[in-house]
């Protein structure tokens, strides 16, 4: 994909801290690789268990050539996967927590391993989001083969 790689994705992430510069220079040198940056101005962050994350993005992998954004928490309990701002708000579901205007979510530095929190699909840079709607079916998709996999 033209123009996308760690740079182009440290770009478009810092694009939303207050002082993008200063946000880039001190996250370049934090030896944890990770920033905090707040939610809600070019996506939130929807965030299901572990155990209803994976399956989830394994699906919208068959769906679609690139989900946006998902990251993973230390010992995977945690996937947030990121969609367009203003989700949260409407978001009506059990079990998925959000993150958006007025929250902070800890980023890890595209391409590099951090403590604790790390990439499983890298930002391209361009603002590609994960679509609610297309999330919403693969969580139910998931969600129903879990329960499958329960009654065997």
């Amino acid at each position: 994909m033209a123009g996308s790689g760690p740079k182009t994705a440290v770009e478009w992430l810092v694009s939303v801290a207050p002082d993008p510069d200063a946000c880039r220079w001190e996250w370049e040198r934090n030896p944890l690789g990770v920033a905090l940056l707040p939610a809600g101005r070019r996506w939130d962050v929807l965030i299901l268990p572990g155990e209803l994350g994976y399956p989830t993005l394994d699906i919208l992998a068959r769906l679609i050539d690139r989900p946006g954004p998902v990251l993973a928490d230390f010992g995977d309990s945690r996937m947030g996967f990121f969609v367009p701002p203003g989700t949260v708000g409407r978001w009506i579901g059990t079990g998925v927590r959000g993150a958006g205007r007025g929250t902070w979510i800890v980023v890890p530095y595209p391409g590099r391993a951090a403590g604790g929190v790390r990439w499983l699909v890298l930002p391209d840079g361009t603002g590609t989001l994960t679509d609610p709607a297309l999330l919403e079916l693969a969580m139910h998709e998931a969600a129903a083969g879990i329960a499958r996999e329960g009654d065997g």
